[in-house]
């Protein structure tokens, strides 16, 4: 079935660096557009990164802009968010997301698939 595994959360401290993998299967992956979300108790998840399946074009929010950057592996079917000046805010649970062709989105509803999360916790 078609699955996205992630990996790669923990605990850092701000300043720090960390980078998420997402693993995907049971899909073609190169025609996936992939993106990240990440989400925090009592609130909407939200849009970080996105990468189009093309590879030639990745959007990020305002907020991870510079700090963040996203990436694909098409021969090893995997996505990567590499995370650098982690800052407190950016604590939230981390989602992978794909989407069938299409351009990178910040609504939720237009991924198709998703990923378990991974928890990342920056102190301070």
């Amino acid at each position: 079935q078609v699955q996205l595994v992630e990996s790669g959360g923990g605990l850092v401290q701000a300043g720090d660096s960390l980078r998420l993998s997402c693993a995907a299967s049971g899909l073609t992956f190169s025609r996936y557009t992939m993106g990240w979300f990440r989400q925090t108790p009592g609130k909407e998840r939200t849009f970080v990164a996105g990468l189009h399946w093309s590879g030639r074009k990745a959007d990020y929010a305002n907020s991870v802009e510079g700090r963040f950057t996203i990436s694909r592996d098409n021969a090893k079917n995997m996505s990567y968010l590499e995370m650098t000046s982690l800052k407190p805010e950016d604590t939230a649970v981390y989602y992978c997301a794909g989407m069938l062709w299409g351009a990178s989105s910040p609504r939720p509803v237009a991924w198709r698939i998703w990923g378990q999360g991974t928890q990342v916790t920056v102190s301070s």
